[in-house]
């Protein structure tokens, strides 16, 4: 089998890595261009990029895959199918029309809940129990297409976004291969998906990753958990600068406090929130490394009382 794989971060690799170990033919690999590092000039590649130079794989690095040069390159290959996982680029009819069998799209929710660029983030966001994976036809619309395969898997209470995505990952990866090779071999029937229970993973920003301490404990705790390692959930510190915060405990403490005031006690750091406090774990203060809560405190000596989001 003949095939064009389309990826970019570190959950596509498995995915990759499963169609050589199979023995198919990876005729090119295509995957974002070099991002610019936060500081200097400096470019890096993808982490998809490095594995498959890694393999001696063709790779292609495409400001617009659908650009009409991409588009002569992939048809000549004469591919039989091509693959796609978090590629990051929406794929135009006359791309998706260029390979035999069509283009695949292994999407990290079980669809039609939560289509759109950010499902496990929302997912653990929303508090569902179960999340997956779906393998399906690309077609026109976002994460439209007809559905080849399916697989469940439970959200774990401190799973972070990275936890949970890292296990969707290698889940998944066989999934697309025998997706692929049933949708070539013609024994895969897509079947359209149902109207009923469409929800939308809207891609997740700095501005919303913002840590409100009005909200319940629970809430915060499914915010920042969806918001680890990116962008990074934060909050404003006393004198207005900011800080990442790492997953946060929940506590039994019945009592309820002042949102966002910090509560030093018992060896412990906690904040309040609009309902029980929660505790906190490590804190990365804006140019500083991170560090556990409990050391930044001892070392911040803000002003009692402390309360954080105000700024």
């Amino acid at each position: 089998m003949r095939v064009i794989f389309a990826g970019t971060p570190e959950a596509a690799i498995p995915s990759l890595k499963a169609l050589v170990d199979a023995g198919h033919e990876v005729a090119l690999v295509l995957t974002q261009p070099d991002a610019r590092g936060k500081r200097g000039s400096a470019t890096y590649p993808s982490p998809v990029k490095e594995f498959a130079l890694s393999l001696g794989l063709n790779v292609a690095t495409p400001e617009t895959a659908s650009a009409p040069e991409v588009i002569e390159q992939v048809a000549a290959l004469n591919a039989d199918v091509a693959a796609v996982v978090a590629y990051g680029q929406i794929l135009r009819p006359r791309l998706l029309e260029a390979v035999h069998h069509g283009w695949v799209n292994l999407h990290f929710s079980v669809l039609p809940a939560w289509r759109g660029a950010a499902p496990v983030q929302r997912a653990i966001e929303a508090g569902d129990d179960v999340s997956g994976a779906s393998t399906f036809v690309i077609e026109r619309g976002l994460d439209t297409g007809p559905i080849i395969g399916q697989l469940t898997e439970s959200v774990r209470p401190r799973d972070t976004a990275a936890d949970l995505l890292d296990r969707l990952a290698h889940a998944g990866a066989p999934l697309l291969r025998d997706s692929l090779e049933a949708l070539v071999s013609g024994q895969a029937r897509p079947q359209p998906q149902s109207e009923d229970g469409v929800s939308y993973a809207a891609k997740l920003t700095r501005e919303g990753a913002q840590v409100r301490w009005d909200l319940p404990a629970h809430v915060i705790d499914r915010h920042i958990r969806a918001h680890t390692p990116a962008p990074g959930a934060w909050t404003t510190l006393p004198d207005g600068s900011t800080a990442r915060l790492g997953p946060v405990e929940l506590t039994v403490d019945a009592a309820a406090t002042t949102p966002g005031l910090v509560i030093a006690a018992d060896g412990a750091v906690s904040v309040g929130t609009g309902s029980t406090p929660v505790r906190l774990t490590t804190i990365q203060p804006a140019g500083k490394r991170e560090m556990a809560a409990t050391d930044w405190w001892r070392g911040a000596r803000w002003s009692e009382p402390t309360v954080l989001g105000e700024a």
